[in-house]
């Protein structure tokens, strides 16, 4: 079963708490179009340009929550730093990188939901591109922006590929904006999936709810995506298993599951001997 979106809390105490602070303790909350979520995990070296390019957007309509899992190596301090214009930050002990964007899911207030992780950054106008679609297009639950990444340009939204491959969108992070109702209606991460948790949101997003998304146009670039983070090192198996265990737990066909396996197999093994 889904589980639903609360309404707005400061979040409970389960797990050992480093510490928490941000514009809500002092009292001060707003109504904001946007709510941007980064969580971080020791990543103090990357972490000060993503919170930058947050706060150097053209588009000033959004609160900022950051979701720290318990960072060692300075992170918090660089947190702290800015906590005077992030809207509310918690640094505790987490169930993963899922868990860490329900806790985010959760505290939001804003009417679009945005994901930019401590790897990435946003471009400036990143906002201002996304709030342009919002407000001449009413209809939507969700929208993907165009991101950068080191290798070339993610574009576009395909969504009848979703049945066959991931790659129908350009990012989780950095490109992928939801309206805050659509997401109630959604619900969670499933903490069962611990690597593509978010292939199972977005299944879920198209597939069973029949969400309305679009893309922003090649040339609008919301942000720029790094390579070397989380999903860069995991194992293929692992990676393809759990791939597998979410179409099938979404009820994909047996048949096209079977040709997949095997699509996805032999092309592994060639450009293993290659």
């Amino acid at each position: 079963m889904e589980k639903k979106l609360k309404k707005f809390i400061v979040f409970p105490k389960k797990n050992i708490r480093y510490g928490e602070g941000g514009l809500r303790l002092k009292k001060i909350f707003k109504k904001p179009k946007f709510t941007i979520i980064t969580v971080v995990l020791n990543n103090r070296l990357l972490l000060e340009k993503t919170i930058k390019s947050v706060f150097n957007q053209s588009f000033k309509n959004f609160e900022y929550i950051i979701i720290d899992g318990g960072s060692k190596d300075g992170s918090l301090e660089i947190i702290k730093k800015y906590q005077n214009k992030i809207d509310y930050w918690l640094s505790e002990k987490d169930d993963g990188i899922y868990d860490a964007f329900n806790k985010g899911l959760c505290l939001s207030r804003g009417n679009y939901i945005g994901i930019v992780n401590s790897d990435d950054t946003y471009r400036p106008n990143a906002l201002k591109t996304i709030s342009k679609y919002i407000d001449t297009q009413k209809n939507l639950d969700f929208i993907f922006g165009s991101v950068k990444k080191r290798w070339g340009l993610l574009s576009g939204y395909r969504p009848w590929k979703i049945y066959y491959s991931w790659g129908f969108y350009t990012s989780h992070s950095t490109g992928f904006f939801i309206k805050r109702s659509s997401a109630e209606k959604l619900g969670y991460y499933n903490l069962k999936y611990r690597i593509h948790s978010d292939y199972d949101y977005f299944f879920r997003m198209i597939v069973k709810h029949k969400m309305k998304g679009r893309s922003t146009k090649k040339n609008e670039i919301t942000g720029d995506f790094r390579s070397g983070g989380y999903s860069s090192k995991i194992k293929f198996y692992d990676s393809f298993k759990e791939e597998l265990k979410i179409r099938r737990d979404n009820g994909q066909n047996f048949i096209l599951l079977s040709i997949i396996f095997f699509y996805k197999l032999i092309n592994h093994f060639k450009k293993k001997i290659l």
